[in-house]
């Protein structure tokens, strides 16, 4: 990828969107509501504090996150729309559930 994010801010790829309801309607892409679930494709360095010390960001390339509907830029980077956010914009971090050992 051709881009790489400053500071607190991530780049996110949407996942994709639904286009069939669970009773099988197909939506249009009028109605469609645009995903709040992503994966993280690249991180900033991290938030300078005042003393000029780098706090390094919390999320990580390859996270799978939840962010606000609102918030971001949505950019185009090789044919692929990706979003920027900042880490401030993520509200959390979607975690795999664990394999049960037997």
């Amino acid at each position: 990828m051709g881009f790489k994010p400053l500071h607190d801010r991530v780049v996110v790829s949407r996942f994709s969107e639904e286009t069939k309801t669970a009773g099988g309607i197909i939506l249009p892409d009028t109605v469609q509501e645009k995903p709040s679930e992503g994966t993280i494709v690249a991180v900033g360095n991290g938030i300078r504090g005042e003393d000029g010390s780098i706090t390094p960001l919390d999320v990580k390339k390859g996270d799978h996150v939840l962010f606000g509907k609102f918030g971001g830029t949505e950019i185009k980077v090789d044919g692929e729309e990706l979003m920027i956010l900042r880490e401030s914009d993520i509200l959390g971090i979607i975690e795999k559930p664990k394999k049960k050992s037997k």
